[in-house]
């Protein structure tokens, strides 16, 4: 009897070794998963604040925290069965899904650049003109809830892509891992970006001169942050978008465009070993933002060729 105690103790602390190891795993997958996603991460962070202009500021973080939870459902009760549909049904259409929604991205950031320079007219004044505030408080939550189902499916994608050789019940806790973190840590920033004058603003009316010049610097950085989060967000999908299409040309052992990005980043790092991996990153971004603006291009010019028909 002793002995198979100890016996049955040790097959416990096996599983429990063995379950604690796949869980490491998981978080690892699920981090790594959560960084091939980061482009379109910093874009949905970037477009969600529009969503709230014209609103009053009391009505700004029940607004985050409707669509916070559209994009949960949209990630958890849809997208994830039909990834993990997909990777145990299909896993060959994973690659040309990818590929074509990185033809989506390179096509989105395209739009948004031909949109600066031409100049939009302003959304969010046309709304508050023409809606009263429940109105425009629903149209905000349902347009920006449909906006995330597009970005919250190509994260996924991304996620599953990454993790697709896991089994299905590890893939299944990683895309829900980064469904989660992802979406708190996008909607917890929207909140902060949106509130960041608000907050500006109750500072500057403190007593301190520090605290008040905080508080005006605020006020006047929250413009400029937008401005910067729409062009890292539009050079996000670029490099997000191009970089899906350069790997799925990969897959699919059309290497000219490929093995070309490679070797020039290859070559920069072996040029300066010191910053190697930085300027390895950096070409493969560069290169796949290249492709994305190509691509983007002729999906634009397509699109805009068939309208005028």
């Amino acid at each position: 009897m002793p002995s198979g105690l100890i016996a049955l103790l040790d097959d416990v602390a096996g599983i429990a070794k063995l379950a604690a190891t796949s869980l490491d795993d998981v978080a690892a997958a699920a981090g790594r998963a959560g960084t091939k996603a980061a482009g379109v991460v910093i874009d949905d962070a970037a477009v969600t604040p529009k969503y709230v202009m014209g609103l009053t500021p009391d009505r700004e973080l029940p607004i985050i925290w409707k669509i916070a939870k559209g994009s949960l459902r949209n990630k958890l009760l849809f997208l994830l069965p039909a990834a993990l549909l997909l990777s145990a049904f299909a896993p060959w259409l994973l690659p040309p899904l990818l590929m074509l929604g990185g033809a989506f991205l390179c096509f989105e950031a395209v739009e948004k650049l031909l949109e600066a320079i031409q100049g939009g007219h302003d959304v969010a004044e046309e709304a508050v003109e023409t809606h009263n505030s429940v109105e425009l408080e629903n149209q905000k939550v349902s347009s920006a809830i449909r906006t995330d189902f597009i970005l919250s499916g190509e994260i996924m994608a991304i996620a599953l892509g990454t993790v697709a050789a896991e089994p299905v019940w590890e893939q299944a806790l990683i895309l829900v891992v980064v469904a989660i973190l992802i979406t708190a840590g996008v909607y917890g920033v929207v909140g902060l970006i949106v509130k960041m004058d608000d907050i500006g603003l109750h500072l500057a009316k403190k007593q301190g001169a520090g605290t008040q010049a905080l508080g005006r610097a605020l006020v006047k950085a929250m413009p400029v942050l937008m401005a910067i989060l729409s062009v890292v967000g539009t050079a996000a999908m670029l490099w997000v978008g191009g970089g899906l299409i350069v790997h799925g040309l990969h897959e699919f052992h059309l290497d000219l465009i490929p093995g070309a990005i490679h070797h020039v980043a290859e070559g920069a790092a072996q040029a300066i070993p010191a910053i190697g991996g930085l300027l390895d990153w950096l070409v493969n971004a560069i290169g796949g933002a290249i492709v994305g603006l190509v691509i983007g291009g002729i999906v634009v010019g397509a699109l805009h060729l068939f309208k005028k028909h």
